[in-house]
């Protein structure tokens, strides 16, 4: 994994922070593997929010919150929540290819 110690306690702490104590986050992409280099850092969020409106403002938090802490990179988000309609096959890819944070 390319995310520094430092890195990964602030995308869990933000992610409990802003989607809620019993987040579940993946790193997916080419920062999950160590042979890559470069790449946006990729992650799958999984929470248990079900409001739509509250979670584009969990998003948008929770995406400010790294950016300050860590500094202005890249960052794609997956998220799963109850209801969510369909799941596109990234979605899988990022289960089974990722690293839990």
């Amino acid at each position: 994994m390319r995310l520094t110690a430092y890195q990964q306690h602030v995308i869990r702490q933000a992610a409990r922070d802003c989607f809620g104590p019993g987040v579940r986050v993946i790193l997916f992409g080419s920062r999950a593997d160590d042979g890559a280099r470069g790449g946006d850092i990729d992650l799958l969020i999984s929470t248990d929010m079900s409001d739509i409106e509250a979670i584009v403002r969990a998003e948008i938090d929770f995406q400010l919150r790294v950016q300050q802490a860590i500094g202005e990179q890249k960052i794609d988000l997956l998220i799963d929540y109850p209801g969510r309609g369909e799941h596109t096959p990234i979605f899988e890819i990022a289960e089974r290819t990722g690293v839990r944070l």
